[in-house]
């Protein structure tokens, strides 16, 4: 399609997981770095997700009657937040990876505050800490490719624009 469409980019439906211009430009490798980062790392929060599930509906009683009762309201905050943030990163969304790093931060806070919570401990503090900084390294790699790629195009638009018009 060489014409004006119908949707400009800010109505595309299928912004949020499109990595890259639609002709699949050679700048867009650093995107698909970071989508690929964002799904691998969904997997691993949509299985803690389920983890938490299972300690709420596996029990035999109520989990506010056998934990203290911020542990259980942590139980129920990861639980919820944990599929929500799996979801949003799957789907390579802002606000998927903004819900991603609060609960990454949460995490890393509750394992400093309350030891045991979490199994593993501190080497959670640490793989959070690493996916994070691999998270905002592809995030500003990925912004500089297409920031390259919008002066690329703006170049050619100027060359085409200099260029004298054809004698006929």
């Amino acid at each position: 399609m060489d014409g004006p469409t119908i949707y400009d980019d800010g109505d595309d439906p299928y912004r949020a997981i499109r990595v890259g211009e639609p002709n699949g430009g050679d700048a867009a490798k650093w995107g698909v770095l970071l989508s690929r980062f964002m799904r691998i790392v969904a997997l691993f929060w949509l299985v803690q997700g389920l983890m938490q599930w299972r300690i709420i509906l596996a029990a035999e009683r109520s989990i506010f009657e056998t934990m203290p009762q911020s542990a259980a309201s942590a139980v129920i905050f990861f639980a919820v937040l944990d599929l929500i943030a799996g979801v949003g990163l799957w789907l390579a969304t802002p606000w998927g990876g903004v819900l991603w790093l609060l609960v990454a931060s949460a995490q890393i806070f509750l394992t400093l505050s309350m030891p045991g919570f979490f199994t593993g401990g501190y080497w959670l503090i640490g793989v959070n800490a690493v996916l994070i900084a691999m998270y905002f390294g592809l995030t500003f790699e990925a912004g500089r490719d297409i920031e390259a790629q919008h002066m690329r195009e703006r170049r050619r638009r100027r060359k085409l624009d200099r260029k004298p018009p054809k004698a006929s």
